[in-house]
């Protein structure tokens, strides 16, 4: 895969666990108001673009060929422990942008800038450690 494949690759896939992100985020912030309704959307949205950027992300990013339940099950736990801390970066910036500017709109903006800073950094650190039985990728 050409290195300019792997970038429009990654983007795309950004792009969708983003949107499913902000998606269920909207579908739980729909069910009412407050700062519990506003921390489960966050975990929920999270949860939703974790899961499908994880299958992506192994298929068409890395071509891992991990199979089984225990090592499936160990890889998705390293993913998800590198998650944490880009994840942490996500959250702060819409959480910022949300009480700056208490808009739906700035809090979407704050999600996309903190999840596009997140998914540079989270790729490194997954390339590094967490696929790391894989075919070569530019």
């Amino acid at each position: 895969m050409t290195r300019t494949t792997l970038v429009l690759r990654y983007g795309a896939f950004a792009v969708l666990a983003t949107l499913a992100n902000l998606g269920v985020q909207r579908i739980v912030l729909a069910i009412g108001e407050g700062a519990a309704v506003f921390t489960l959307a966050m975990l929920a949205g999270t949860a939703a673009g974790l899961v499908l950027k994880y299958i992506l992300d192994k298929r068409y990013i890395f071509n891992d060929a991990t199979t089984g339940l225990r090592a499936g099950g160990q890889q998705f736990l390293l993913y998800t422990v590198m998650g944490l801390v880009t994840t942490a970066v996500f959250w702060a910036t819409e959480t910022a942008f949300w009480l700056i500017w208490q808009t739906d709109a700035m809090r979407e903006l704050g999600a996309v800038i903190g999840l596009t800073v997140g998914y540079v950094v989270k790729y490194k650190l997954d390339s590094k450690y967490v696929f790391t039985r894989r075919e070569a990728v530019a």
